[in-house]
Order: structure tokens, then sequence, then C-alpha cells
């Protein structure tokens, strides 16, 4: 008999400058998993995190999701374009073995970050898009403890990739959150 599942009793109130809650798939978010199994959890955070960073880009024109505020090659298109690459490398070369370059990434994580002519706010979302989907469909018969063997790291149980995909993808959605607000308050 499978456990019934506890109804959130946490609320939420939320001030100036929280971040807000996202509303995931079937209408659940983070607050409403708080009973279910742990992977479940997971998933429902890291859908949460690509939701943040794919509306990073909301009602943002080309040239300031393109725009450049901090030495190094992160702007929010960039953000998403890396977020796709991570998606790629954690959730497809960790469980197939695939090799990167047979995948058409770029050899370095550094390099996801590099916009072409062809990235467009439109064309990167839609890549993000699919590769949260392939990512989603690689991990349903998963469970925690599976050992992905694909990886350049080695072997890792798909736990450990869940948690090392959620710190990354929390960090480029705080990166994500600064860089919107810079390019919102300087119009």
């Amino acid at each position: 008999m499978r456990p019934r599942r506890q109804k959130s009793v946490l609320k939420l109130v939320l001030s100036e400058g929280d971040t807000p809650v996202v509303t995931m798939q079937h209408g659940r978010t983070s607050l409403d998993v708080a009973g279910e199994p742990l992977k479940v959890q997971l998933e429902t955070f890291l859908d949460e995190h690509r939701a943040a960073l794919h509306a990073c880009l909301d009602g943002l024109t080309e040239e300031q999701a393109r725009r450049s505020l901090v030495p190094s090659r992160t702007t929010l298109l960039g953000l998403v374009k890396h977020a796709t690459y991570a998606e790629t490398v954690w959730f497809d070369e960790a469980i197939t073995g695939r090799p990167r370059q047979e995948m058409g990434l770029p050899p370095s994580a550094g390099e996801a970050f590099i916009l072409t002519h062809e990235d467009t706010i439109e064309s990167v979302r839609r890549a993000h898009h699919k590769a949260c989907e392939a990512s989603r469909r690689a991990t349903a018969g998963l469970d925690l403890d599976d050992v992905l063997r694909g990886h350049r790291l080695g072997s890792l149980p798909l736990r450990w990739v869940y948690l090392h995909s959620l710190r990354e993808f929390a960090q480029h959605c705080g990166h994500a959150d600064i860089l919107r607000e810079q390019i919102l308050s300087a119009e």
C-alpha cells in the first residue's frame, strides 16, 4: 500500500525581495511535495530552478539578454545556454556515456557561455526546454541509488548528480536574479 500523500502545512508569506515559489507541472510547488519520496522532492526542486532560469529572460530584448555586466562571459542568455549544457552533461553524458563532441557540446563548461549570432532568446529557451525534457525522460526509471557510469568524473549515484545539479542551478539562478535586476534598473 502506498503511503498517503500529506498536504503541505507550510504557509508562504513573501516580503519584498523574497524569491517567489515557482509553480511547476501539475500546479505543484516545492512546498507541496514535503511528504513525498525524496526523488519527487529533488525533481520538483530541480524543475523550480529550471523554470526560474527559463523565466529570467521574460520580457527582455535580445540586447538585454546578451548584455555583459561582469568581466566573465556571464550574461542572462549565456546562463540559460550554459544550463542547457549542464543538463546534457549530467543527464545524457552521465547516463549514456555518449561523448560531448557527439552531442554537439563544447569541450568545457566555460565555453558553454559563449553566444553565437544564431543564439536568440527563443532558440536558447527552446534548446533548454528540450534538454530539461530529455533529462526528465532519462531519469524517470532510475532510483536515487542507481549509479551513472558515463561521466568523465567516473561512476556517480543519481542522488549525487541531482544534488550537484541543484547546487549548480541554484547558483545560476542567483546570478540571473542579480543580472536581471541590474538590467531592469538601468532602463
